[in-house]
């Protein structure tokens, strides 16, 4: 079994998650939106199935893909300790960005 971060290492991965955000999707409708053949699709969701990213629903002949919050969490928690290295630095850039504004405008905004 990989882990959520092996999971996660391959961008075209990222991609079907991104995708799956959006909603349910097919295997045929994924495979045409990222223009890859339905076998290697097949073989991403099967990844990203169990490793519990992806649920899938049978109807008919088509199978729904559906994306699942639970690992999700589980990086956004193993993230969370580092979280002040980018919350500070997105800080610094919103002060800079609003100084920016200010020497343009001639003023801070009220």
């Amino acid at each position: 079994m990989l882990s959520i971060f092996e999971v996660l290492s391959l961008p075209a991965r990222r991609e079907i998650i991104e995708r799956l955000r959006l909603g349910p999707r097919s295997v045929s409708e994924l495979a045409d939106e990222l223009g890859v053949s339905q076998p290697i699709m097949s073989k991403h969701l099967r990844v990203l199935r169990d490793a519990g990213f992806v649920s899938v629903r049978a109807d008919a002949q088509r199978r729904w893909y559906e994306l699942r919050a639970e690992p999700l969490i589980e990086v956004a928690q193993w993230l969370e300790p580092y979280r002040w290295m980018w919350e500070h630095r997105l800080d610094r850039l919103g002060d800079r960005l609003d100084a920016m504004r200010d020497e343009e405008t001639g003023g801070p905004r009220s």
